[in-house]
């Protein structure tokens, strides 16, 4: 069987590269990516992806072995009935490895029909980190190396206004747009550059905020079997995602003439204000997410359907969401009671398997961005303690311990998390007062939440009484100590 490349395919379109895209995985292969191939088929767009890895490990090897094509699959609810088609994606170019590469990298700053720049470093890509040297091939950071990107498009084209670049910043934080330029302006007065450069930045370029919504699993590594007999070729980079996509930019409206996704019937929207958008998605999508994961991966389950559709997981999720999370926002109750039912059947969809695994990456930070401002809203409205959440919390704590079990848990967090957790949790023999030592600092280091929540009344109490429950009596026994799943809220907050 022959693997794919673009002898299986017949698409001869050489279409200039347009977008640099930071980021080689499943979700802008499934999303961003997509959408340019789409716009391409119907000759709206014209313009290829150079994608660019910035770790020694990763697939641009691969994508460049595949020719920068990969089949996408996607699988869900459409016209009201359950869809499963595939495609081979032909929008990527090819891929940098900025480690070995990146005087390749410097040279896309020179190429005059590059318009584009997109990213997805999960949330906490978009950070500044003080080590960061113009000189450094590459830096550390992400703004760091867009801040050395811009400053080479900068020299090459003599600070020209028509050079600049529109920036789709994907990373789940709230105003991902306006943060980025932020940091790359401070990396550009940190390093000394001249005034005419930092005006360049803020003249020329339009940082968008946005947001993006689909759920992609990734590769498809239970089924591959299967899809690879139906496919007749071997692909390495196949991706699955859901049917629905929502992508929101924040910005001024020739956007929409240069990356007209909307024109291609695209669910794309341009607008001068996505806040309404991100705060129901971010609070009930991915807050869910979040939420859930620690929990019920400990609970011995693997996927998002699982959770959702298994016994007394299925309660503790919509509880949380229905008496925990809606109450905090203050759109309609039809609205949210719409998006949320779109939400579950979102998780439950027949033919995804997105790994709970998946969605841990990174976890303090997603739940420091998805979960906290929640529990904060509630206790300030309601003042006391959002139960399910307080649980989720706790389980989050016992899930950064690296165990389910007998099996090691591959926790996947920046060093300065990875390494707290390991030295607080080696030295803890899981005795309540041990425990709630452990519970206390971790509760306390504002690196990780941005404030101390110790000092959140009864915080650190709840947690600690839940972190040792789930240590005696395991996950399943826990949960069933919850109040809410014992019937104490006799009727729903919200």
């Amino acid at each position: 069987m022959q693997n794919l490349t673009k002898a299986l395919v017949d698409n001869d379109q050489l279409y200039p590269e347009k977008v640099l895209q930071f980021g080689t995985g499943n979700f802008l292969r499934a999303f961003t990516d997509w959408q340019i191939h789409e716009m391409n088929k119907q000759n709206l767009f014209n313009g290829r992806v150079v994608v660019v890895q910035s770790t020694s490990n990763g697939t641009v090897n691969t994508i460049n072995e595949q020719d920068g094509l990969y089949t996408l699959y996607l699988q869900g609810i459409k016209d009201q009935k359950p869809v499963s088609e595939h495609e081979v994606i032909s929008s990527v170019s090819r891929g940098i490895n900025l480690v070995n590469n990146y005087g390749e990298y410097l040279a896309m700053a020179k190429n005059p029909e590059l318009r584009f720049i997109i990213s997805n470093t999960t949330e906490a890509g978009i950070t500044f980190q003080v080590e960061d040297q113009l000189h450094d091939r590459p830096q550390k950071s992400f703004p760091g190396k867009l801040t050395a990107f811009l400053y080479e498009r900068f020299q090459v084209f003599k600070g020209d206004p028509s050079k600049g670049f529109i920036i789709f910043p994907c990373e789940l934080i709230e105003e991902n747009g306006k943060e980025l330029k932020r940091i790359v302006l401070q990396y550009a007065h940190t390093w000394n550059l001249e005034t005419e450069f930092i005006d360049w930045i803020v003249d020329a370029n339009t940082f968008c905020n946005t947001l993006v919504d689909r759920i992609v699993p990734g590769f498809p590594k239970d089924t591959i079997k299967e899809k690879t007999e139906e496919l007749g070729y071997i692909d390495k980079l196949v991706v699955v995602g859901e049917q629905f996509h929502l992508f929101v930019i924040e910005g001024p409206e020739f956007v929409k003439d240069e990356f007209p996704a909307e024109k291609a019937g695209l669910n794309v929207h341009v607008v001068d204000d996505l806040s309404s958008y991100r705060l129901k998605k971010v609070k009930i999508l991915n807050g869910a997410h979040t939420l859930m994961t620690p929990v019920a991966y400990l609970y011995g389950l693997n996927t998002v359907s699982e959770a959702v559709t298994t016994g007394i997981m299925k309660e503790y999720v919509e509880d949380a969401i229905l008496n925990e999370i809606l109450p905090t926002l203050s759109f309609s109750k039809e609205e949210l009671t719409q998006f949320t039912e779109d939400v579950l059947n979102r998780f439950k969809n027949p033919f995804i398997h997105h790994y709970l695994s998946s969605i841990a990456l990174n976890s303090i930070s997603k739940f420091k961005a998805r979960i906290l401002p929640t529990l904060l809203d509630f206790v300030d409205q309601f003042g006391k303690l959002p139960k399910g959440i307080v649980f989720s919390l706790s389980a989050l704590i016992y899930f950064y311990k690296g165990k389910r079990g007998t099996e090691e848990i591959d926790l996947v967090d920046d060093e300065v998390t990875l390494t707290l957790f390991k030295e607080l949790w080696s030295n803890c023999d899981e005795s309540e007062m041990k425990i709630g030592d452990l519970v206390s600092n971790i509760l306390a280091d504002e690196r990780l939440w941005g404030l101390n929540l110790n000092e959140i009344p009864n915080l650190t109490e709840s947690v600690t009484r839940n972190v040792v429950t789930i240590a005696e009596l395991g996950m399943t026994e826990a949960l069933k100590q919850l109040p809410h799943l014992k019937g104490e809220y006799n009727e729903s907050v919200y």
